[in-house]
């Protein structure tokens, strides 16, 4: 089952009619996702965190996050997709603890707390999680996410070098938060991996991205934090208003508590 969904999840990558990939942290935001029609799910290390009382980047650990993939995969029939930062202490256990969670995918960053990787040293890790997929027969996705626009240089051509020995590595797209730039972007995908964006209100619209050859739009924390901001609305209109007015627009609680039957 696994296999078939890595190959159903691989497939939703095309240039042109991106994947639209919303991110869950639990699995009530899962299966509230699954629900609208998405077709596929990936988790969000920052929402993941918060959920689990840790701030983001503060080292989860390989078995905190796949006890939370393990809980969506069994919560909703769609692909999964897990993030899974830098890896933790080690990209292999790692890989191999979410894709016998029921993972389909993967998304690993080329950045530690200590600052950007080495674009060798990070196609080393990238092959590390190639090989743990390759043990487990499962044709996982790699998703080689760079922070050149989020911590390093923001240069494109430095980016165009971690494309090639993350694709030579073994990684499947290339995923990168900060760039919204469109030129840029489909310069990029003319080059040896597919590229993946992160969008937040005010990006351009998935049309402009598919446009520029796009295959996979997500929106990492935007979720989570937009409803834990409904959360503080909520909060702040009762406590200091008297008022729940906040709350009109939520899911109906039948219609909610259906989607775990």
């Amino acid at each position: 089952m696994t296999s078939s969904k890595a190959e159903i999840f691989a497939a939703l990558h095309r240039p042109g009619d991106p994947l639209l990939l919303p991110n869950a942290w639990d699995v009530g935001s899962a299966v509230a996702i699954a629900a609208a029609g998405a077709r596929a799910i990936a988790t969000t290390s920052a929402g993941v965190a918060w959920s689990l009382g840790f701030a983001d980047g503060a080292d989860l650990g390989a078995d905190r996050v796949a006890a939370v993939v393990e809980r969506i995969v069994a919560a909703v029939e769609v692909p999964v997709s897990a993030d899974i930062e830098a890896g933790y202490d080690s990209v292999e256990a790692t890989v191999t603890a979410v894709v016998q969670a029921g993972a389909v995918g993967v998304n690993i960053e080329d950045r530690l707390a200590s600052g950007m990787l080495d674009p060798a040293e990070q196609a080393g890790r990238l092959a590390a999680a190639r090989a743990a997929a390759d043990r487990l027969g499962v044709p996982v996705w790699i998703n080689a996410r760079t922070d050149v626009y989020l911590a390093g240089s923001g240069q494109l051509d430095e980016v165009k070098r971690r494309a090639e020995a993350y694709a030579a590595a073994g990684a499947d797209s290339l995923f990168v938060p900060g760039l919204v730039d469109l030129a840029a972007l489909a310069e990029l995908s003319a080059g040896p991996l597919p590229v993946a964006v992160m969008a937040w209100a005010g990006a351009p619209g998935v049309p402009e991205f598919a446009s520029a050859g796009v295959v996979r739009v997500s929106l990492g924390s935007a979720i989570a934090q937009a409803a834990y901001a409904l959360a503080a609305r909520a909060a702040t209109e009762l406590l200091e208003k008297g008022g729940y007015d906040a709350t009109g627009d939520g899911l109906p609680y039948d219609k909610m508590n259906a989607l775990y039957k």
